[in-house]
């Protein structure tokens, strides 16, 4: 599968100042804990329907020690989890008017045509974006890229459902 056209123009943006940090992103994510894999926002672009998150990548995150002893490396399902909160929380603030519905989950349905494209090891800041390609009433689609030095490392498509 080759490496899908990139989602981010990295000269075109700015990336150095979150607009959304955890506070906000806890208004919009249920993961918790160990699980709260996002870090923040640094850009959103509605008319694009383009959000950009960032994981930072550290050597003392929990993962690291197990995955892999002596040699950490950021693993592909986690990479996958960061796309899914990046999306799940533009649909929850942009495509549900800021409120998720008293009782409603934004769930994860599926990925499809995932690809890891290379190593993501500590210390770095993993940038994921994420675009916006279908939206029915209970279910939504968005295609992911992650980048380290903006080398694309992950690229798939996350399929998220309200529960």
């Amino acid at each position: 599968m080759p490496i899908a056209p990139p989602l981010l123009d990295f000269d075109s943006v700015d990336l150095s100042t979150p607009l959304v940090d955890r506070e906000i992103l806890d208004r919009y994510l249920e993961q918790r804990g160990t699980f709260s894999l996002l870090d923040g926002i640094l850009h959103e672009d509605p008319e694009e329907k383009l959000i950009v998150g960032y994981k930072e990548i550290r050597a003392d995150d929990w993962w690291a020690p197990d995955h892999i002893p002596g040699r950490p490396m950021f693993p592909g399902v986690l990479q996958i989890e960061v796309a899914a909160q990046v999306s799940s929380y533009d649909y929850a603030a942009h495509r549900l008017d800021g409120e998720v519905p008293e009782g409603i989950f934004i769930g994860f349905a599926g990925v499809e045509n995932v690809r890891f494209r290379n190593q993501v090891v500590p210390d770095c800041r993993l940038i994921m974006a994420t675009r916006l390609v279908k939206n029915s009433r209970r279910m939504f689609r968005y295609t992911a890229q992650g980048y380290v030095n903006r080398e694309v490392v992950f690229q798939g498509d996350i399929i998220g459902v309200l529960v």
